[in-house]
């Protein structure tokens, strides 16, 4: 079974994100789906009611079905950055676990995997202990690594650091991130577009390197309905805080 979970945020770099997309997916086998899936037919319909903006919600699901039983499902889910104040440039570690939990009981899955991925490029995941000191020490190791740009906003950002990607002024500069602009709604080749598109982009390269140090997706066994993870937490880094669909 799959649950695709879109917006989830971890620690791992340093931009602007508030809702981030993941996805979710829990997946058997189709030999145990009768056994493990029981009657539960139904889609997770605890997830389909708007709840407050601190609280995951599934915003998208899909099933796939054998005889009528479930083999693998698939969810969007949204999860609010639990910083306070307006977007800023900072890591945020956000604490999954709950969330996949209570879609995996709702599933009435037994036996299989959680699978667990972010569609954003600035995020991460990884399962650690969930402990704030801890996250502390995961924001100054991530940022030592790959520190802010000195043109970032970030409070950390490191005087004499530049990365390519941040000279906006510079960009695009291929084929391909000039048609990605095109397909988003901006008219690159007028010049004003062009520019209020340079002024939305965030400088952001160290999240994108952190993102790809840490990994986007987890996969966790379940047996007898519980994820196999031990005392840990599933944990999403993040390091733009702004929303994101």
């Amino acid at each position: 079974m799959k649950i695709h979970i879109p917006p989830i945020l971890i620690a791992t770099s340093t931009s602007i994100l508030v809702w981030i997309p993941s996805i979710l997916s829990l997946i058997q086998s189709a030999d145990a789906a009768s056994a493990s899936f029981g009657n539960h037919h139904a889609p997770l319909a605890a997830f389909s009611t708007p709840v407050s903006n601190n609280v995951p919600r599934v915003t998208k699901s899909c099933h796939a079905n054998i005889s009528s039983k479930p083999i693998c499902s698939y969810y969007e889910v949204q999860i609010p950055t639990s910083q306070d104040g307006p977007p800023r440039q900072a890591i945020s570690v956000e604490d999954l676990t709950t969330t996949v939990k209570s879609i995996l009981k709702e599933s009435g899955m037994k036996h299989g995997s959680v699978n667990v991925i972010s569609r954003h490029t600035t995020t991460a995941l990884t399962i650690n202990e969930r402990e704030n000191r801890l996250a502390k020490d995961m924001s100054t190791y991530f940022l030592s690594l790959a520190p802010p740009d000195e043109r970032s906003s970030a409070e950390a950002a490191q005087k004499d650091t530049q990365y390519f990607h941040n000279d906006i002024d510079e960009r695009p500069d291929s084929a391909e991130e000039a048609q990605r602009c095109r397909e988003n709604g901006w008219d690159i080749d007028d010049p004003v577009e062009l520019q209020k598109w340079r002024d939305q982009e965030p400088i952001n390269a160290h999240s994108h390197l952190l993102s790809m140090l840490l990994g986007s997706s987890e996969t966790i066994p379940v047996v007898d309905g519980e994820m196999v993870i031990g005392q840990v937490s599933l944990s999403k880094e993040i390091s733009n805080f702004q929303d994101r669909m």
